[in-house]
């Protein structure tokens, strides 16, 4: 009987140990900035993250999904009428579709904190592949990871403004990549 119970207490144990911890997201804490660049100037502001999860195991993230709430975005000099245009048609659309989604697929392992993340970037329903470099921070609030990475806006349909697209456009040409910078916090 007492060897029937350690055999079982061993096994839950062993489980444990090798079990993927989901790790939530804590939008609040969660912080994506972007910026966008034009010739002559730039916007930068804020996306608020709705929610998301990571399977985190050996040092490395298994799968995970995040998704954005782009009704949110907002422009850091608050100027009402260029975020009634981004929020349009002619850039994100937001009134028909108000989420984006990263969906992670894996990650090379942690080692001294960084790491290379894999995963499909959905907005305005069109999807594609993305590679970013983050690093990993453990701290008392749980796992922080940060990155930086360039996202080209004419992949998913917001071309508005792209010399690639449309010609003379001079000054108020728009350039096509634009920096999403995310610190994210998972417990």
């Amino acid at each position: 009987m007492k060897r029937g119970f350690l055999l079982l207490l061993s096994g839950i144990v062993f489980l444990s140990a090798n079990a993927q911890d989901k790790l939530t997201a804590d939008p609040g804490k969660t912080q994506i900035l972007w910026s966008g660049e034009k010739v002559t100037g730039d916007h930068h502001g804020t996306i608020n993250l709705k929610s998301g999860w990571l399977q985190w195991r050996d040092n490395k993230v298994q799968a995970g999904e995040f998704i954005m709430d782009m009704a949110s975005l907002e422009e850091s000099e608050n100027n009402q009428k260029f975020e009634g245009h981004i929020k349009s048609d002619d850039f994100f659309g937001v009134e028909k579709y108000p989420t984006a989604k990263l969906v992670v697929t894996e990650s090379t392992t942690f080692e001294k904190g960084t790491g290379v993340v894999k995963g499909n970037l959905t907005i305005k329903e069109d999807t594609h592949p993305v590679e970013l470099k983050a690093t990993m921070q453990k701290k008392d609030d749980g796992l922080w990871f940060y990155t930086t990475f360039p996202i080209d806006r004419t992949k998913y349909n917001v071309r508005f403004g792209s010399g690639t697209f449309f010609e003379n456009l001079g000054d108020k040409t728009i350039y096509d990549d634009f920096k999403l910078r995310i610190s994210l916090l998972v417990k």
